[in-house]
């Protein structure tokens, strides 16, 4: 059985075999679904008017436990954004009222980004609605070939970490 990335491959094979290799097919299907995971995610943010960077820092924040609060340069750095993305969306989420910013007491050139109780709520509702449509678009998976795929994606990455 093939996908859609095998007739990407064999293309390749036929115009570029040198570049047909598994290096292609793994970018390209990790690619493939990450794109359809965020599409997920996507439709679920509808209704809850949020962005996908806007649900992202939402959700790091949330996952960082009480008191829900990170300076913005850790949370750039979790969200692989650059800092200017970084100050678009929490402009958007301070007007939005789901997140406020505060001057670290302790580092008067350091600030800190909080959820409110108000981005408490947004931000445990959206990420539930957002897994529940991404467990929808894998229920067609076995739960031991997700597994096998996770588990094996986390070696590969893990052996990139080591290449210095």
């Amino acid at each position: 059985m093939e996908d859609l990335v095998d007739g990407v491959v064999a293309a390749w094979n036929r115009e570029l075999p040198e570049i047909a290799g598994l290096e292609l097919e793994l970018g390209k299907r990790a690619g493939l679904l990450h794109v359809l995971l965020n599409e997920a995610a996507a439709r679920a943010l509808v209704k809850f008017k949020l962005t996908k960077a806007e649900y992202d820092v939402l959700a790091v924040l949330r996952a960082t436990g009480k008191p829900y609060r990170l300076k913005p340069t850790e949370l750039a750095g979790r969200l692989w954004l650059s800092s200017g993305g970084t100050s678009n969306v929490l402009k958007r989420l301070t007007d939005a009222g789901l997140i406020r910013r505060e001057q670290d007491a302790g580092d008067a050139r350091s600030s800190w980004v909080q959820l409110t109780a108000q981005g408490v709520r947004t931000a445990e509702a959206a990420v539930r609605a957002a897994s529940e449509e991404q467990r929808r678009l894998l229920k067609p998976v076995p739960e031991e070939t997700a597994r096998a795929a996770a588990d094996a994606l986390r070696e590969v990455l893990l052996a990139l970490q080591d290449r210095d």
